[in-house]
């Protein structure tokens, strides 16, 4: 027999912020264990409810019992459960009695021995025992679900209490659980399912709202009439996402009752946490004294949504009213009582806002940043005091390569102030205001919006998606911000590690990388990274300079020169030899830091839609000017469509195999005199056109032209593969065709390495 299914867990008041989340997590895997044992097809459907004392669950079309199932068992091979006679060795009888065989008489040994299949397992033959498992009863399976359920949730914090009723040694035995549990439901059409937990029997009956149900217990007639009839009967909404659609709903109409285009704040997690806080939402219009809105409104607001849970009322320019919207819990006929008391309760933690607000006003920034010296940043890194001081140098050195003095000028201001509002009361009440008020502040010490607005923004962006700061003093320092952050944490290794980040440095990461791209900034990444190092003095490790080198990084010069290369040479800064001996030099002593920031810059690539050949293909050679990397990933796009591109990428890939696994480094000479084969001197004659092209392309910063130029060496170069052995027996021969094949792969690689982008 098929019917619609309803567990209820009836419960005291469970905690808000982590409702939806119990609510989801018990109907899912509720569902999933019905459907594990046969019980519920794929294709059920499930409804989950959650309101502040239940949490339930309606999955349609399950069974009573589950049908049989065949089932095949491998018992042991051929050669070990038969003998020679082909008769039941010892091992296969007492393997046979294990499953449920009769092996009681020998004739009843030789009938189960006839029933098993010999079937192949590998290289030898395997017996294997087949039997019809019985399907599982509704009362047993979703015993084992309801366990499963309540053991798999994701219970912030669990609680103990003893059991009065229904227990072995009432006020003796005790369960935990996220809250003590009242109530059971467990109903199948209109049947009661015969089901425990937590000291609980399922029944047919439940709670409604605490003061507003028609009756109580409200009684369930069957699975389907569930919601309804708690609706009707116990005042209660009992979908999580019906309850929050209507009370967003009702905030818009009293908003729009309010008139002036007001509108509701819109946050979702207060509107989540709300929902879980009320079982059938009433809103209602309160206000408070307008002389508050002195206080900047981020206070008031903040208070009214973390303190109260309001909805504080914006008017059609985005400016706070003195008007708020309740969510009760309750719809008395004469609301005027509850007005009145949500509005008494409001007053005073609006005046300790102004309060703040007009203390800390009393003292400027400039005053507080001694105290900075006071507050411990790290054990290892100082105080507050040394890491604004490091910032402070930091931003001026960026802001002195960006802007000139004046930048410099102004983001030492911005950032020796920028930390100061940690010591206000207002923040010390409310962190989520740190910056924010120091803005506030700036202005009225004087200090002008620039400055002010560089102070609040410089912990932007905070989040995926938040907005970057409003001006080039905001921006700096913000860079400044993230990279002391970033240096000194991989400085003392203090790394994340799986999901624990500790200093959000992921999030400083990006916050880097959308600075710099978003912005254009025209900084190099490595050399931003090292110039940040010497604030930090001797508390963390220098990477090696110079003489510091690794031998493989000093063996560069020497190894790579282009005499020939056409119209260039080794000492230009542009020349592909100078070009390559910086990506190895980057490589070579490359910090942990520059390995996690590309990491980051990879996974955001790939999340925007571009594919791993072709981030790899560009992050290889490790763009500096993070601005280029979108516009190289365009020509790799670009490159990647044409025809000529495959055959490419592949010889590109098979030349940096053979250079890999010369003898030595190879140096990209060529002596014109060497080249014997036509097809050598061919790629020498097509390259002498194409790289021109291709590096001028290149040095205007289209590298789309500059990819496309190579399209032509397709030809020239698979000629050369087929016609010249580039290992010849002369040593001078096949020094001048690596020689050759070290030019090519040089102009291949200036925009990415096209060799990732082969199959």
């Amino acid at each position: 027999m098929m019917n619609n299914l309803l567990v209820e867990l009836f419960v005291e008041e469970l905690p808000p912020k982590a409702l939806k989340k119990l609510g989801d997590a018990f109907a899912g895997v509720l569902l999933q264990q019905l459907q594990a044992q046969g019980l519920a097809a794929a294709d059920a459907a499930l409804t989950a409810f959650a309101s502040p004392r239940r949490l339930a669950a309606h999955v349609t079309g399950v069974l009573a019992r589950a049908a049989d199932k065949a089932q095949s068992l491998k018992l042991m091979p051929v050669a070990v459960g038969l003998d020679a006679a082909g008769n039941a060795t010892p091992a296969l009888q007492k393997r046979l009695a294990a499953v449920g065989a009769d092996v009681s008489t020998p004739e009843a040994l030789a009938a189960a021995v006839a029933r098993l299949k010999r079937q192949p397992d590998g290289k030898a033959e395997a017996l294997f025992h087949e039997s019809m498992l019985a399907g599982v009863e509704l009362a047993t399976g979703l015993q084992k679900a309801l366990n499963e359920a309540i053991a798999k949730l994701p219970i912030p914090k669990v609680m103990s209490y003893q059991l009065h009723t229904g227990c072995e040694l009432p006020g003796w035995s005790s369960v935990s659980f996220v809250r003590p549990a009242h109530g059971l439901v467990a109903l199948h059409g209109a049947e009661v399912v015969p089901v425990t937990a937590l000291g609980l029997t399922a029944g047919n009956a439940t709670h409604g709202h605490r003061f507003e149900a028609a009756v109580d217990p409200v009684v369930l007639p069957d699975a389907d009439s569930y919601a309804a009839t708690l609706a009707r009967d116990g005042a209660v909404i009992a979908s999580f996402a019906e309850r929050k659609a209507d009370i967003a709903r009702q905030l818009a109409a009293k908003a729009a009752e309010v008139g002036g285009g007001c509108k509701p704040i819109e946050d979702d997690a207060l509107l989540d946490e709300v929902t879980a806080l009320v079982e059938r939402p009433n809103v209602l219009v309160c206000q408070f004294e307008p002389e508050f809105l002195a206080v900047p409104q981020e206070c008031l607001i903040l208070t009214m949504k973390a303190n109260q849970k309001y909805f504080p009322l914006l008017d059609a320019a985005g400016k706070l009213t003195n008007r708020f919207l309740v969510v009760s819990n309750i719809s008395p006929a004469d609301a005027s009582a509850v007005i009145g008391g949500n509005e008494r309760v409001v007053r005073p933690r609006l005046a300790d806002a102004k309060f703040f607000f007009d203390q800390d006003r009393k003292k400027t920034l400039e005053a507080r940043v001694p105290g900075l010296s006071k507050v411990v940043y790290h054990n290892k890194l100082g105080t507050q005091g040394k890491r604004m001081e490091r910032v402070c140098a930091i931003a001026e050195a960026i802001g002195q390569q960006l802007g000139g003095p004046e930048l410099a000028g102004q983001a030492l201001l911005a950032a020796r102030l920028a930390k100061a509002d940690l010591l206000t009361d207002m923040v010390g009440e409310f962190p989520e205001l740190q910056g924010i008020m120091g803005g506030y502040y700036a202005r009225h010490d004087g200090l002008g919006d620039t400055v002010a607005d560089a102070i609040e923004d410089h912990y932007k962006p905070r989040f995926a998606g938040d907005e970057l700061p409003r001006n080039a003093v905001g921006v700096v320092v913000a860079l400044a911000d993230k990279l002391e952050t970033l240096v000194g944490m991989f400085g003392i290794g203090n790394l994340p590690t799986g999901d624990k980040d500790p200093f959000a440095l992921r999030r400083h990461a990006l916050g880097v990388i959308r600075l710099l791209v978003e912005k254009d900034l025209p900084l190099d990444l490595t050399a931003l990274l090292a110039d940040a190092e010497p604030a930090f003095g001797s508390l963390i490790p220098r990477r090696p300079q110079g003489s510091g080198l690794t031998p493989a990084a000093k063996s560069i010069n020497s190894a790579i020169a282009v005499p020939n290369w056409p119209n260039q040479s080794e000492s230009d800064p542009d020349s592909p030899a100078d070009k390559l001996k910086s990506h190895i030099y980057a490589q070579l002593n490359e910090p942990d830091l520059v390995t996690f920031i590309y990491d980051r810059i990879s996974g955001s690539l790939r999340e925007q839609g571009y594919s791993a050949q072709q981030v790899d293909a560009v992050l290889a050679l490790r763009p500096q000017r993070l601005a280029d990397i979108a516009r190289r990933l365009e020509a790799v796009r670009a490159f990647a469509a044409l025809p000529e591109a495959p055959a490419l990428a592949a010889a590109n890939k098979r030349v940096g195999n053979i250079l890999k696994k010369a003898d030595g480094e190879v140096r990209a000479n060529i002596d014109p005199d060497l080249l014997q084969e036509a097809a050598e001197q061919a790629l020498l004659d097509v390259l002498l056109q194409v790289v021109p092209q291709a590096d001028a392309a290149f040095a205007a910063g289209d590298y789309t032209a500059s990819l496309q130029a190579l399209a032509a060496l397709r030809a020239p170069v698979d000629a050369f593969f087929e016609d010249v052995m580039v290992n010849a027996d002369d040593p001078e021969l096949k020094a001048n065709r690596l020689g050759l094949l070290k030019t090519l792969h040089l102009a291949m690689n200036r925009v990415a390495d096209l060799g990732r982008l082969a199959a």
